[in-house]
C-alpha cells in the first residue's frame, strides 16, 4: 500500500495524480470523463497511473456534482419547514438589489417555491429560551406531506436555533420517524450555527437541494471501491480547502459545493511553501472558465461566507472568482468591435482546430493561428490540431471586422487576457491588495499559455508554472489537510467581555475539533487547532475574522487591547481606515481543526526519451519570431524567450525578453520583462 492518489473530475477529462511513497515519484494522466457513470471514468483514470489498485493507501477527489446540480437547476425537490410567522423569510430574502441601475434586474429565483414552505409552531427568544413549546403535530404534518408528494429533502430552519437547537433537533427526530432514510432531512443549525435568519435558511436549502445528488454519487463511488476489494477510505475536497472522508461528506454535502476548483488553490499554497514565498495569485484557465484565487501569507484566502449563483451560504469557503474565459471562448463581432466570451464552444464541437465541426474562432484557434501551439503534440499527442481550420475561422471573423487575420488573432488573445487580468483585480486591487507583490501561479490546460501576458497587464514580475499544470488541482488535493470547522455564537460588547469565559468556550470547541479529527483517522501527533473570533465596531452589521494565538489567549491580561488593535489593523487593510477609539463587539467564535498528512512533494519523475527540439514561426506583437518548441522534461538551466514549452497536460508560452528556469521542485519560473 504505497500509492497516494488524487483525482479532479472535470466536464471533459478526469485528471489524476499518483504519488509513489516508495520511489518518491509523481505521475499524472487523464481519462475521458464518463457523464453517465462518473465512477467508470474514475477507475479508467486510476488504471493509467496505478498497476495494482490494491496498492492505493490514500484516495481523494474533487467533485462538482453539487455545483452542477445547482448551476443546471437539477437539484432535489425541497420542502422548507420554517418557524411560525417566518414562512416568507426565504422569499423576501434581503429585499435588496445587487445591481441598482439595471432596469431588467431580477433577483435569483428561490430554490423552494412559496407553496413548498410550511410553518412549525413554537418559539425561542434570542437567547435560546423557550417561549412556546414546539408544535410537534405541525412537524408531523410536514413529514406526511413530504412523503405523500414525493419530496427528496426537507430543510428545517427555526428562529434562533443557532442559540438553542432543541426545537430543530426534535423536529429532525420527528421527520426521520415519518420519512425514514429515503428523504434527506437538513437542520439549519447543523449546516451553519450562525446568526442571520435568511442566510442560514439559504444555506440549509442549498444543502437540501444539492445533497441527494452528492450523497448518491459518493455512495456509488464507495460501493465501486468495495466491489473491487479496495479497502482504502475515500476522501473528498471541501470548499474550505480541507479534506473529509466520504461518510462525513454525505452527512454535510454542502461542504463539497466547490470541491473541484479549490484543489488548485491548495496546490498554490503548497507551491508557495516549496518556493519560500508568502503570496501567490492562482489562475486556473480551462476550456470554458477562468478561476482566480489567492494565497496570502502562506494561507488560502478563505471567507466565512459567500454567494454562489446569487444565493448566500454560511460556511468557510475559498474565495474564488470565476469568469467565462477559456480556450474555447468564442470571439465575435458586436457593433463593429471585437468581443471574446463568455460563450464557449465546449468540448463538442469545440474550437475549429479540433476538427469536430466547430467553425467559429476561439481563443485556442487564435493561439494556433499565431503558432503558439504545437499542433502535432497537443495534450501530449492525444490530439492533432487542424491548423487550416483554425486559420479559416480567424480569417472569417477578420473579414467581418476588416482586419488582418494575424492582427485579429493577437487581438483575440489580448481581449481575453484583459478580461482575465480584470478578474484578478476583482480579488486584489478592489480589496486593497497590490498584485505586483504576488507571484502568478498558472495552471489548467490553458493557464500557462496566457500567464505571462496576464502578468504584464498587472505588473507582476514572476510567473510560476508548476509540474503537471493541467492536473495541478488534483496534485493540490494531495497537499491539503483534513479540516473541520466549528463555530459558537458569542455576542458580547467590550464592556461585557469575560476573557476567561471566552477561553473556556474556545477550549470546548478545541476538544470537539480534536475529536472530529480523530474520527477522520488523523493520528494525534498530526492534529492541531486554530482559533479566531468575528468582530465588528459597535453599530456595524458585518464582521471581520481575527485570528488568535491559541485558546488560552482571551484569558490573558491585556487581551481586549491586543485584539482591538488587531481588529483596527484588519479593518484598515480591508476598508482603508479604522476607528481605534470606537468600542468593539464580539459576534462569533471559530475553531478549525487541521490534520496533516505526509507531504507528497517529490523529486521529478525520470525524463522519458526526448525528440529533438524544432523551430517554428511564432507571432509576438505583430512580428514573426523563429521560436524553438521544446519538451518540458528536457529543460535544464536558463531558457530565454521566445520559446514554446510543451508537455502532456499544457503548453507554456515564453515571449521574447522573458527568461525561464527550472527550480529544484521542477517548477518552471518565468521572469517577466515589464
Amino acid at each position: 500500500m504505497s500509492y497516494r492518489v488524487a483525482m479532479d473530475i472535470g466536464g471533459t477529462f478526469t485528471d489524476v495524480v499518483c504519488y509513489d511513497e516508495r520511489s518518491g515519484t509523481v505521475t499524472a494522466s487523464k481519462a475521458p470523463t464518463t457523464p453517465g457513470d462518473l465512477a467508470e471514468g474514475v477507475f479508467a483514470a486510476l488504471r493509467r497511473v496505478v498497476d495494482d489498485p490494491a496498492g492505493i493507501s490514500f484516495f481523494v477527489h474533487g467533485t462538482t456534482q453539487g455545483l452542477n446540480a445547482l448551476l443546471e437547476r437539477k437539484g432535489a425537490r425541497v420542502l422548507l419547514l420554517a418557524g411560525q410567522g417566518g414562512r416568507d423569510v426565504y422569499q423576501i430574502a434581503r429585499g435588496n438589489r445587487d445591481r441598482m441601475f439595471d432596469l431588467r434586474y431580477r433577483k435569483p429565483a428561490p430554490l423552494v417555491p412559496r407553496q413548498d414552505v410550511m410553518e412549525a409552531g413554537g418559539r425561542l427568544d434570542y437567547l435560546g429560551r423557550e417561549l412556546v413549546p414546539l408544535d410537534e403535530e405541525s412537524v408531523r404534518a410536514a413529514g406526511r406531506r413530504a412523503r405523500e408528494e414525493g419530496f427528496d429533502a426537507v430543510a428545517v430552519c427555526l428562529l434562533f436555533s443557532y442559540a438553542n437547537p432543541a426545537h430543530e433537533l426534535r423536529a429532525g427526530e420527528i421527520l426521520r420517524e415519518e420519512l425514514g432514510d429515503d428523504v434527506l432531512v437538513v437542520l439549519s443549525h447543523e449546516v451553519a450555527r450562525e446568526w442571520r435568519e435568511y442566510e442560514r435558511t439559504s444555506s440549509a436549502v442549498l444543502e437540501a437541494y444539492t445533497g441527494p445528488v452528492v450523497r448518491r454519487y459518493l455512495a456509488r463511488i464507495e460501493r465501486r471501491f468495495a466491489e473491487r476489494g479496495l479497502a482504502v477510505p475515500v476522501h473528498v475536497m471541501q470548499s474550505s480547502g480541507g479534506l473529509v472522508n466520504a461518510s462525513y461528506a454525505m452527512r454535510r454535502p454542502l461542504q463539497t459545493l466547490l470541491s473541484g476548483p479549490v484543489g488548485g488553490t491548495m496546490g498554490g499554497v503548497a507551491a508557495a511553501r516549496l518556493m519560500g514565498r508568502e503570496n501567490a495569485i492562482c489562475i486556473d484557465m480551462g476550456g470554458t472558465s477562468f478561476d482566480v484565487s489567492l494565497v496570502v501569507n502562506g494561507r488560502p484566502d478563505v471567507s466565512a461566507e459567500a454567494r454562489i449563483e446569487g444565493y448566500p451560504v454560511l460556511m468557510p469557503i475559498v474565495n474564488l472568482h470565476t469568469i467565462g474565459a477559456g480556450g474555447g471562448s468564442i470571439a465575435y463581432a458586436e457593433a463593429g468591435a471585437l468581443r471574446v466570451g463568455p460563450e464557449s464552444a465546449g468540448a463538442v464541437p469545440g474550437p475549429a482546430c479540433y476538427g469536430r465541426g466547430g467553425t467559429r474562432a476561439t481563443v485556442t484557434d487564435a493561439n494556433v493561428a499565431l503558432g503558439r501551439v504545437d499542433p502535432a503534440w497537443f495534450a501530449g499527442g492525444l490530439m492533432t490540431l487542424d491548423t487550416e481550420a483554425a486559420g479559416t475561422a480567424v480569417a472569417t471573423l477578420a473579414d467581418e471586422l476588416d482586419m488582418d487575420p494575424l492582427l485579429l488573432a493577437e487581438g483575440i488573445c489580448d481581449v481575453a487576457n484583459a478580461k482575465m487580468a480584470q478578474a484578478i483585480r476583482t480579488l486584489t486591487v478592489e480589496h486593497g491588495i497590490e498584485p505586483r507583490e504576488f507571484a502568478l501561479v498558472a495552471f489548467g490546460g490553458a493557464g500557462a499559455m496566457h500567464a505571462v501576458f496576464i502578468a504584464r497587464e498587472l505588473g507582476i514580475s514572476e510567473v510560476v508554472v508548476p509540474r503537471f499544470p493541467g492536473a495541478f488541482s488534483a496534485w493540490g488535493m494531495l497537499e491539503a489537510d483534513v479540516r473541520r470547522d466549528l463555530t459558537h455564537p458569542y455576542f458580547r460588547s467590550q464592556d461585557t467581555l469575560d476573557g476567561p469565559d471566552m477561553s473556556r468556550n474556545f477550549g470546548i470547541l478545541e476538544d470537539d475539533a480534536l475529536a472530529a479529527l480523530s474520527a477522520q483517522g488523523v493520528p494525534e501527533e498530526r492534529r492541531r487547532v486554530e482559533h479566531a473570533v468575528d468582530m465588528r465596531y459597535e453599530g456595524q452589521d458585518y464582521t471581520l475574522t481575527i485570528p488568535l494565538r491559541d485558546a488560552a489567549e482571551p484569558a490573558e491580561p491585556g487581551f481586549l487591547e491586543t485584539i482591538a488593535a488587531r481588529y483596527a489593523e484588519a479593518h484598515t487593510g480591508r476598508y482603508g481606515h479604522a476607528t481605534p477609539e470606537a468600542p468593539v463587539e464580539f459576534v462569533m467564535l471559530r475553531s478549525t481543526g487541521l490534520g496533516s498528512f505526509p507531504r507528497t512533494a517529490a523529486a521529478a519523475q525520470e525524463a522519458p526519451e526526448e525528440r529533438a527540439a524544432y523551430v517554428r514561426d511564432v507571432i509576438f506583437d505583430g512580428t514573426v519570431h523563429s521560436t524553438p518548441v521544446l519538451r518540458r522534461s528536457s529543460l535544464d538551466g536558463e531558457l530565454a524567450g521566445p520559446a514554446i514549452v510543451v508537455e502532456e497536460t499544457a503548453t507554456t508560452v515564453i515571449p521574447p525578453g522573458c527568461v525561464a528556469t527550472v527550480d529544484p521542485n521542477g517548477f518552471l519560473i518565468v521572469k517577466v520583462n515589464l
